[in-house]
């Protein structure tokens, strides 16, 4: 099978028709194309294809049923050709054959058959989707298509991502700046460090997201190999499932009704909408930001900010990708909810659901490219940091305090209350250089915690901020 998984294939990105409902497949095609090839109708189709080539491979190839033999090298070379060259007239070919059959994997059952004669194999026809249920063939394509989605086209875009924004706080971790803790002006950190925090977090999500298990099964109606064993009750079933779907790179599910339960898929789009909800608050931050001038924003040459007033640059990338974030949240929540309930054996409601996988990996890559562009196009302001924190230095009352609690413990006289002195001078008021000044060489302190004090200002009150970033490496 190692022939198939290297395979070229005919990109699938051309079968969508240019008239499109949907803004995925209009508006915003160029940013979402890669996926087609995994997670559209046309690459389900495909990979249906590829999953009953490779049975019906796998079952010659282990001569399971009395009477085959393997096929020869030649023959399995022409087999898999029939995947690596679907294409359009594929796509259409289906469709004929799916108006008459009234069923979309029967008509790929037929569509494979129909070609075995020229294979010089016709007399294996009985052998394509050879006891299988629909399902069988499905919970594989829709696992195999996902995972490609995942492992090469949003996993690389996330993660490129992620690396901007890492870079961006290994520029910026010496660069001071006020926090804002309930919106009012708070311990001051260093935009690097704040960086870091969004890295650090994106990060656990990818890691989580690159470790998903991606199941699937092949073992019947009900997951009870009874047509298997009727048919050939002297093969091993088990484990001729059992090879065949780690065999397509799989993770093999052993205990299952009609349907594979689903449960990887809710446990992947938790993981991607927690990442797309870290990435949502980046989005709102970075909004905030920009809207106190912290951030610049580069104008695009010829473009336009607002149709009525000339001077505007309007952070319109952070503003669609939360938009799209949170409609792929909707999605990859209700897909998460919706697919590991099934009634009984089997029903429907996860036909019509998993037909929307690639809507909600489609807006969250979507928000992904618009943050990624966004980030382009800001500078960082730093002298406006600089005066944000110069208007601030009431937080240095923190620091003040502290130092009178542990000369207070140390047995220095005259540091009774230090939380409340602080209060009074602060809470409310703005203080300036002079006056915190003023104040630090009233309280009485030791000569060395004095100067400690007298040394320090806004921007270099950030701690070990610039270090922080450093657990990115």
């Amino acid at each position: 099978m190692a022939e198939s998984a290297s395979a070229p294939r005919v990109s699938l990105a051309s079968v969508t028709p240019a008239i499109a409902l949907g803004p995925l497949d209009g508006r915003y095609r160029s940013a979402t194309a890669p996926l087609v090839d995994y997670l559209s109708e046309a690459a389900l189709n495909r990979d249906r294809t590829h999953v009953e080539v490779e049975w019906l491979i796998h079952l010659t190839s282990n001569s399971v049923l009395p009477g085959t033999k393997p096929l020869s090298e030649q023959q399995q070379h022409q087999l898999r050709e029939i995947v690596s060259s679907f294409d359009g007239n594929s796509v259409a070919e289906l469709g004929e054959i799916e108006k008459r059959t009234v069923h979309d994997v029967k008509a790929v059952e037929y569509y494979i058959a129909d070609r075995l004669a020229a294979i010089g194999i016709e007399d294996l026809k009985a052998l394509v989707h050879f006891g299988c249920t629909s399902e069988d063939v499905n919970n594989l394509s829709y696992a195999l298509g996902i995972k490609g989605a995942v492992e090469n086209v949003w996993l690389p875009a996330a993660q490129d991502l992620v690396n901007r924004i890492a870079a961006m706080a290994e520029e910026t971790r010496h660069v001071p700046m006020l926090s804002r803790t309930h919106g009012q002006p708070a311990t001051p950190t260093t935009l690097g460090k704040e960086l870091a925090v969004t890295v650090h977090r994106l990060s656990r999500q990818l890691r989580h997201i690159r470790n998903t298990e991606f199941l699937g099964k092949i073992n019947g109606a009900t997951g009870t190999y009874a047509a298997h064993y009727a048919a050939v009750p002297q093969a091993d079933w088990q484990q001729v499932a059992r090879s065949f779907v780690e065999g397509l790179g799989l993770t093999w599910n052993p205990l299952t009704t009609q349907i594979e339960s689903h449960d990887w898929q809710a446990e992947l789009y938790a993981d991607m909408a927690r990442f797309n909800r870290i990435l949502h608050n980046f989005c709102t931050d970075v909004w905030s930001y920009i809207s106190i001038g912290y951030f610049a924003q580069v104008p695009v040459e010829g473009a336009t900010g607002s149709s009525t007033m000339p001077h505007k640059v309007n952070p319109i990338r952070f503003e669609n990708a939360e938009a799209n974030l949170e409609i792929s949240n909707g999605l990859l929540d209700t897909l998460a909810s919706t697919l590991v309930t099934s009634r009984w054996q089997r029903d429907l409601t996860d036909s019509s659901s998993q037909r929307n996988i690639g809507v909600a990996v489609g807006h969250s890559l979507l928000a992904i490219s618009n943050v990624a562009k966004g980030l382009e196009r800001l500078d960082v302001a730093e002298s406006v940091l600089a005066a944000d924190l110069d208007t601030n230095w009431e937080v240095l009352g923190e620091a003040i305090q502290m130092v009178m609690r542990a000369e207070a413990v140390a047995g220095t006289p005259g540091m009774e209350n230090p939380y409340e002195r602080l209060k009074d001078l602060t809470r409310g008021h703005r203080v300036d250089a002079a006056r915190m000044q003023e104040f630090i060489a009233g309280l009485g302190l030791p000569a060395e915690a004095e100067a400690r004090l007298q040394a320090l200002t806004p921007g270099r009150y950030t701690g070990i901020a610039d270090e922080l970033v450093d657990h990115l490496k």
